[in-house]
């Protein structure tokens, strides 16, 4: 089940047959695990590589993204420690060191929980199913629709909610980005790579996004700011040929030509595991107290499937240890060997 396709073929063409020492069978896996960690965003990892030194055998289960929304990420110039790197680099790294510690990566999704336990069941979507004492639950959010006509029909034919993986295809091109805060800022630099044209469509007169990035963006030649403004449909029959936009100050619609709509106004939690399972604030992220714990004792949750404030890849790390940390308190004292004085 796990991930790691890193094969280090040794290949010996001489005619005899070289002596190799072959590693003993893969401890199986037990018939009710420790605990299950679903998602493989930066909480995901830390919580996996926590409890894997706590030598629980955590199971990683990936969902549909490996690695999360860092992994989609260009530059991370804010993770402390490293001074830059790829979003994808810093994924990989986190799921090599996971799986140096034991973790067991299986790349398939959670559809559905079995919250009544412990034992918790999960199922996947390639139809395997497990129990486990413990789950930690990352399984983050997803970018936000503009939900305009036109956006889910071009969606691929020139709407992209990732720069990383589309900009390419956008040489020498015209690009609209919508969003004003940290993320439609650095995508918004990261087209510049390769569009002739980046045009920020923000609805207010003001950016929320960090100064040093408000200052690279607004330094940059081939960036345009559109201020007080809104998308209100995107338009094109194969492909995306223009949006049109909206003035919320003067009220005026304007037709604007352009070759491609990046989409980054915020995001959705991926939720729809746990509703009417657990406990959920307003905007349907779970509710967690400072030890990451749930309303269902023994799930945890950690990042932005919890977290709809900080939303940084540091922050959900340091949530997924939290998480790790009291989900292996919490199955020391199913099995009557809690740390002395502890208390929940």
């Amino acid at each position: 089940m796990s991930s790691n396709f890193n094969l280090d073929l040794n290949l010996n063409l001489s005619s005899e047959a070289p002596d190799v020492d072959l590693e003993a069978p893969a401890e199986p896996r037990p018939a009710i695990e420790n605990v299950i960690i679903i998602g493989s965003g930066p909480a995901g990892w830390s919580a996996a590589i926590y409890t894997a030194r706590a030598n629980l055998r955590p199971l990683l289960i990936a969902g549909n993204e490996v690695g999360g929304q860092i992994a989609l990420t260009t530059e991370v110039e804010n993770y402390p420690g490293l001074e830059s790197i790829q979003g994808p680099e810093l994924a990989a790294q986190m799921q090599k060191q996971a799986e140096r510690f034991g973790t067991e990566v299986l790349l398939d999704y959670v559809t559905e929980l079995d919250a009544d336990g412990p034992p918790f069941t999960v199922r996947t979507a390639s139809g395997k199913e497990f129990r486990a004492n413990a789950i930690i639950a990352a399984t983050g959010a997803s970018p936000r629709r503009l939900g305009v006509a036109g956006e889910e029909r071009l969606t691929g034919r020139g709407v992209s909610y990732c720069a990383t993986c589309d900009g390419f295809f956008f040489r020498g091109k015209d690009v609209i980005v919508v969003g004003g805060g940290d993320s439609a800022l650095q995508e918004g630099l990261f087209l510049t790579k390769f569009a002739a044209r980046v045009r920020i469509v923000h609805r207010r007169d003001q950016l929320r996004a960090g100064a040093t990035l408000q200052r690279r963006a607004q330094e940059n030649p081939k960036i345009e700011f559109v201020w007080n403004s809104v998308v209100e449909s995107i338009n094109g029959e194969k492909k995306v040929e223009s949006v049109r936009l909206k003035n919320l100050v003067s009220g005026e619609t304007t037709d604007t030509a352009t070759d491609g709509v990046f989409v980054y106004i915020g995001h959705l939690p991926n939720n729809q595991l746990f509703l009417d399972k657990l406990a959920m604030d307003e905007q349907g992220y779970l509710i967690t107290d400072k030890l990451m714990r749930t309303s269902a004792p023994g799930i945890f949750a950690a990042g932005e499937i919890q977290d709809h404030r900080f939303k940084q890849a540091a922050t959900s790390a340091g949530q997924g240890v939290a998480a790790a940390m009291e989900a292996e308190k919490y199955l020391a004292e199913l099995e009557d060997r809690a740390y002395p004085g502890h208390k929940g």
